[in-house]
């Protein structure tokens, strides 16, 4: 194990960035959905199929470079650089999952379904990231790489 590496915990950091890439990618996508919403809301049918479709494509494409952003940036405490290109690639596909299961939840759970699911995501990104900062500093009771034991405090 190298000294950069000492201490810190990889699963945490791996599964932490996808997690926040998920989590605020999806965010965004379902941001975008509820603009569409209201939207749809408030505009006639005719000039509304010209006005959504802006919207939507540009909240899934935001969606998708946040959740490869934040995958890859908070997965920084990796070493190996294709680890990390998976994690961004992996919480941009789970972005565009949660943005896809959006629909059932609006569906199934009305005029809610869509701010509660999207909080949720939301919450999940934030989640994440704090799992992915707090696995890549070392252990307060890790070995030391000098010998002897960990620091204790």
């Amino acid at each position: 194990m190298s000294d950069v590496t000492r201490g810190k915990d990889p699963l945490a950091i791996g599964l932490g960035a996808l997690a926040c890439g998920v989590g605020l990618g999806g965010g965004t996508i379902i941001a975008a959905l509820l603009v569409v919403q209201e939207l749809q809301r408030r505009l006639d049918p005719t000039s509304y199929r010209q006005a959504a479709a802006d919207p939507l494509v540009l909240g899934l494409l935001a969606g998708i470079a946040v959740g490869a952003a934040f995958g890859w940036r908070k997965s920084r405490a990796l070493e190996n650089i294709w680890q990390r290109g998976v994690i961004a690639v992996l919480a941009t596909v789970g972005a565009l999952l949660l943005g896809f299961l959006a629909a059932p939840v609006h569906r199934l759970a009305g005029l809610w379904g869509l701010p509660v699911w999207g909080l949720a995501s939301l919450a999940l990104g934030v989640t994440g990231g704090r799992w992915a900062t707090r696995g890549s500093r070392p252990h307060p009771l890790a070995p030391s790489p000098h010998g002897g034991e960990g620091e204790r405090g």
